[in-house]
C-alpha cells in the first residue's frame, strides 16, 4: 500500500472533504488506537516501546501503521535523533496538541458510559 507523505492528505481524508467535517475528524482519527495514542502523547513526548507499553494490546505493525498516518496526517511527528543506538520520539503538533480538550471530554463520556453500563446490568 502506497502511503503519503507528511504534508500529503491520505485518500480517506480527501474523501472525507467532500462529506462533511465531521467524516474528515473520522478519517483522521477513526482507528482502532489512534485516540488511545494521543491520550498518552499528551502527557509529553514517548519513545516507541515505551508509547507501546502504554497503549496495551496492540502489536507492532498495527502501532507503526497508526503512527504513520497520525504523522501523515499532521497530527503527530516523528523526532529521529542522530545518535548510536539510535532515539526515535513521538510527540504531538501544534494540531495534535489541540485535541487535548477533546480527548478529555472522550475520556469523560467513557468513564460516564461504563458507569451506565454497570448501573443497568445490575
Amino acid at each position: 500500500m502506497a502511503t503519503a507523505e507528511p504534508g500529503e492528505i491520505r485518500g480517506p481524508v480527501q474523501r472525507a472533504m467532500d462529506v462533511c467535517p465531521v467524516e474528515v475528524a473520522i478519517a483522521v482519527l477513526g482507528g482502532a488506537w489512534k485516540m488511545t495514542i494521543v491520550k498518552h502523547l499528551l502527557e509529553g513526548p514517548l519513545r516507541y516501546g515505551e508509547l507501546r507499553r502504554r497503549v496495551g494490546n496492540v502489536t507492532p505493525r498495527v502501532l507503526t501503521r497508526q503512527l504513520r498516518e497520525l504523522e501523515q496526517d499532521g497530527i503527530v511527528v516523528r523526532h529521529a535523533y542522530a545518535e548510536v543506538p539510535p532515539r526515535v520520539e513521538y510527540s504531538l503538533t501544534a494540531t495534535g496538541e489541540g485535541l487535548k480538550a477533546f480527548a478529555l471530554e472522550l475520556n469523560q463520556w467513557g468513564d460516564e458510559y461504563i458507569k451506565d453500563l454497570a448501573a443497568t446490568s445490575r
